[in-house]
């Protein structure tokens, strides 16, 4: 992960409760669109964020564990090794 711009963007997720485009969250983190959209592909890779539909995410269980505390960094591993 990358701090704290990947716990910035689970964060704005998991406060909003709703489904965000990686332009709406970007503007909530003065990030750009396109630097929130490579960071949501790394955090759907390790089951932190969901892809709702083409263009649109929420925080999974393992999101709000991690943002709870109660699942680590170093333990994730992408869903596909």
């Amino acid at each position: 992960m990358q701090l704290p711009t990947d716990e910035r963007i689970l964060e704005v997720l998991h406060s909003s409760g709703l489904t965000l485009s990686p332009a709406v969250i970007g503007k909530n983190i003065d990030k750009s669109r396109e630097q929130v959209n490579r960071r949501l592909s790394v955090l759907v890779d390790y089951e932190l964020v969901t892809r709702v539909e083409r263009g649109y995410y929420e925080i999974d269980d393992l999101g709000v564990a991690y943002l709870e505390g109660q699942l680590d960094a170093d333990d994730l591993e992408p869903a596909d090794e």
